[in-house]
């Protein structure tokens, strides 16, 4: 009801999340603003810059879509980032150059496999005791490319506590050994009594 209003013009502002980015085609939007981008910019993933970079170009190309051309208004405390200079220019190499660029030099995809462990207990103190004893199993056998334990940014869902413990696995090393031996990892910790109440799930390539 309420895209058809806006469709018809009965509507002449449309206030919307990231669904308004993808999809629509209204002749007469003459005006785009992405509020806070920010939230975008910083957000702790490394696909943040190609995220951020994607959504604004996505909801920039929603105004001017007809004869008249479009203003897209965009804001941010950073008007200085590289991303928000790409997505002005629509210089997508430029983007892609610079994180590819940074992907190789810290091992992520393109470059590398991830594997991401998410621990959830409902006792903060004894996850976070759990998680350092499982890294430091994990790094006896993966040395430096263990990355964590780090609680995610929401860090409680449905009364239990969440961190996480990341695996970079480059390119050109056997993933099924890798998975060999995280299963062994895991198998160890699972002996050790107090933490059996520690639910572990495992996601390879983690979007």
């Amino acid at each position: 009801r309420i895209i058809s209003s806006f469709e018809s013009g009965q509507t002449d502002i449309l206030v919307g999340t990231q669904m308004i980015t993808k999809g629509f085609d209204f002749g007469r939007v003459s005006v785009v603003g992405v509020l806070n981008a920010d939230n975008l910019l910083y957000s702790p993933d490394f696909r943040s810059s190609e995220r951020a970079f994607q959504l604004m170009t996505q909801v920039a190309g929603r105004a001017g879509r007809r004869q008249s051309e479009g203003v897209v208004i965009i804001q941010t405390s950073e008007p200085d980032n590289p991303v928000i200079g790409w997505v002005a220019r629509g210089d997508y190499e430029a983007m892609a150059r610079c994180e590819l660029a940074d992907r190789h030099s810290f091992s992520y995809p393109p470059y590398a496999r991830l594997i991401q462990l998410t621990l959830r207990e409902q006792n903060p103190t004894l996850l976070r005791r759990g998680a350092t004893t499982l890294a430091d199993m994990l790094r006896e056998r993966f040395g430096r490319r263990v990355a964590g334990p780090v609680a995610p940014p929401i860090d409680k869902i449905r009364g239990q506590y969440i961190v996480r413990i990341m695996l970079k696995i480059e390119n050109g090393s056997s993933l099924s050994r890798a998975r060999s031996l995280l299963r062994e990892v895991l198998a160890r910790f699972s002996t050790q009594g107090e933490y059996k109440t520690i639910n572990i799930a495992i996601d390879v390539d983690a979007q």
